[in-house]
């Protein structure tokens, strides 16, 4: 794992293809039924990306705060968004648009020192040599409710074919790892379709850090990535090693004009606070329209999440994951020297902000985005038995953020908590 991806804490996700002219679920529209395949690949005809314009996003993403970004370079409908050899279905030879987007999209990430990332589909229900066999060789008793695009209905296994696919997965990927410069992240998606075996797992993995032993890879590679990517519902454990979050700013992945049900920005503000807490990194989603352009209300949001993060930017960047919520009901994160905690406060407070188990002592207490310096008491605690008092920070509803506040606790010695279950006092 590279240490720029543990520390970069967020990503935008970018969904972008053809599913946005009529503004439908990407592939699964088709896949599930809501829409014949005939209809969902007309919309090839209507993708002009007329008013597509990379450096914009890349602009967009460098003023959100976020350190990386990931593009869809083709999706479960196989439809490429580059000018790929391996393939007539890309958007350079079937659509209007007639231009590399996964081109222009690298060059302008890279020119503001974003972290390249691509999303690439491992499944693809477009390629006549994909449904050629089942997850893991087993063939079902039933047969009656095989999906045609993604697995043979006669129940006949044809392994040439299937050999064939995982060759044209292979040069696609070159295509892309070595076509636009360095990719820092590959984003995978659809492994759950066949087993580690049928991936040809881990040679498959070898023969993609042979072009870039440093590149990161997600977890969903039948147990061979290297991070976990828990999506839309946010984490209550924290995952084990480093993760990222994946969410929508509405409920969907690419364009759908009629999804209102927006997040607002406090609560996608507060659930990359949660992410950062735990350790993790957020992955917040982007859905452009057809012809490049993004709906102002999640550009709204993206910027509106930059202010937030440059305002408190040293309670974001160089820190690791703060303490328990059964220390803090809030979310936190600690300095690399672990001398800094911070707190982050989602609501106005009643009278005082409380903190249990803090065995240290206080130097100072500060309002990050005004500065203004907090008094703060202890009550309780048995110093002889090592068992700390509970921390109360004076705070009112006039030294909050809009959003969210963060308090910057100095401490005069490295963090650290009680975490035992009290003492009877014997002596005094």
């Amino acid at each position: 794992m590279q240490k720029w991806f543990q520390d970069a804490k967020l990503g935008i996700f970018i969904h972008y293809g053809i599913y946005a002219v009529d503004g439908v679920s990407e592939s699964w529209s088709f896949y599930n039924g809501r829409i014949s395949y005939e209809e969902y690949m007309k919309q090839l005809n209507g993708f002009t990306a007329s008013r597509f314009n990379a450096e914009k996003w890349a602009d967009l993403i460098e003023k959100s705060g976020a350190r990386y970004a990931v593009l869809t370079t083709k999706h479960h409908d196989g439809v490429a968004l580059w000018d790929t050899q391996y393939s007539d279905l890309n958007v350079v030879k079937r659509t209007p648009a007639n231009r590399d987007i996964v081109r222009e999209y690298a060059e302008a990430i890279r020119e503001k020192g974003i972290y390249l990332g691509m999303y690439f589909s491992l499944i693809d229900w477009s390629h006549p040599d994909y449904p050629n066999v089942f997850e893991g060789g087993r063939v079902p008793e039933d047969l009656s409710g095989v999906n045609p695009h993604s697995s043979p209905v006669d129940g006949v296994q044809d392994q040439e074919k299937w050999k064939k696919f995982l060759e044209f997965n292979n040069n696609q990927l070159r295509e892309i790892l070595t076509n636009y410069g360095k990719v820092d992240l590959l984003w995978f998606d659809g492994d759950w379709e066949r087993s580690a075996e049928q991936w040809n797992l881990p040679e498959f993995k070898h023969y993609l850090q042979s072009f870039n032993s440093d590149i990161i890879i997600n977890s969903r590679l039948q147990g061979y990535g290297d991070y976990k990517t828990p999506e839309q519902g946010i984490p209550i454990t924290r995952p084990e090693g480093p993760w990222e979050f994946c969410t929508t700013i509405n409920t969907s992945w690419g364009y759908v004009p009629t999804d209102h049900k927006y997040k607002s920005l406090h609560q996608i503000i507060r659930m990359f606070c949660d992410c950062i807490s735990m350790g993790g990194n957020m992955l917040l989603d982007i859905g452009p329209r057809e012809d490049g352009t993004i709906d102002k209300r999640q550009e709204d949001i993206l910027l509106g999440l930059g202010a937030w993060i440059r305002t408190h930017e040293e309670a974001v960047f160089g820190t690791g994951e703060g303490i328990m919520s059964r220390y803090y009901l809030g979310g936190s994160t600690v300095s690399e020297d672990r001398k800094t905690l911070y707190l982050f406060v989602y609501d106005n407070p009643k009278e005082r902000v409380c903190i249990k188990g803090l065995c240290n002592k206080i130097r100072k207490i500060t309002v990050l985005h005004s500065g203004k310096e907090l008094a703060h008491e202890i009550h309780g605690g048995v110093p002889w038995f090592n068992i700390p008092g509970t921390t109360w920070i004076r705070m009112t509803p006039e030294d909050t953020h809009e959003q969210v506040t963060v308090l910057k606790l100095e401490l005069e010695e490295e963090l650290e908590m009680y975490g035992g279950s009290g003492a009877v006092v014997t002596h005094n």
